[in-house]
Order: structure tokens, then C-alpha cells, then sequence
């Protein structure tokens, strides 16, 4: 982690993380994936864990899933933070195997559900997009 802006800490951009957390200032969600055996990888790695080939690509996700598990949080970790909030784990529709842990922002926690379907944005700062996720009104999600 590099440093603090509001809350955040913003995570450090290594040759194997520049893709997942830069293609969010383009509001794109890139999940890394194996160009020789077509597997998923992330956290993000510049050899697949699978077939242990370095031919390795970001690809783009829709950003579309579904909270497979989630905790409240309500412990105030620094005085201006807002709590509670909501930290879940999200299985990506199109990202076989994908799960990433994101706070879901946008709606009261007693909103959220196992199975609920979100969609993926990002919070925006000169280097990086943190993924965050919103719950989704769309019920093809």
C-alpha cells in the first residue's frame, strides 16, 4: 500500500497489479488470463498458477456479478470514516473461477444479500481506480 487519500489506502502498482488497478481510470475492470490455457487469474500474476505459462493477458470484464459473501463493518478504524459499510466478496459472471473483495457502496447495508447482483465503478485518483461495487437493478446481472 502507497498512501492514504481520504480513507483509501491506495494499493501499490507492480508490473503484475498495473492492468487490475489502472484500467479502472477507463472505467474498465481487467482481470488477467491465460492466453495458453484460457484460465482466470487473481489476484493478478505474470505466470498462470495452472500451466505455469508466462503468456498472460488483462482482459476486460463486464464488471457484472453476484455477492457470494459479505460482513458489515462498523468499526470506525479513523475518526472522519463512515460507517457502517459493507465489505463482500463478488463471483464475476464472466471471469469463470473470479472472486474479488470490494466494498458495495450506493445503498443501505440492510439492502444487501447473499445473491444479490452488483456492478462494478471505481473511485478515481491520479495513479489508480479502486473497484468498488453497486448493487444492480438489472436482473440479467
Amino acid at each position: 500500500l502507497i498512501k492514504a487519500a481520504k480513507m483509501i489506502l491506495l494499493p501499490e502498482v507492480t508490473e503484475e497489479t498495473r492492468a487490475f488497478w489502472t484500467g479502472g481510470l477507463k472505467g474498465e475492470l481487467l482481470i488477467m488470463a491465460c492466453d495458453a490455457c484460457n484460465h482466470r487469474i487473481h489476484p493478478p500474476q505474470l505466470v498462470c498458477p495452472k500451466c505455469l505459462s508466462n503468456n498472460v493477458t488483462p482482459i476486460q470484464s463486464s464488471g457484472r456479478g453476484r455477492i457470494y459473501s459479505y460482513t458489515v463493518n462498523h468499526q470506525k478504524w479513523s475518526p472522519d470514516m463512515e460507517t457502517p459499510y459493507v465489505i463482500a466478496v463478488i463471483d464475476l459472471d464472466d471471469q469463470p473461477g473470479v472472486r474479488l473483495t470490494a466494498t458495495i457502496r450506493g445503498c443501505p447495508v440492510d439492502d444487501v444479500f447473499i445473491g444479490a447482483a452488483v456492478m462494478a465503478d471505481f473511485q478515481k485518483f491520479d495513479e489508480v481506480a479502486v473497484p468498488f461495487f453497486r448493487l444492480s437493478n438489472d436482473a440479467s446481472t
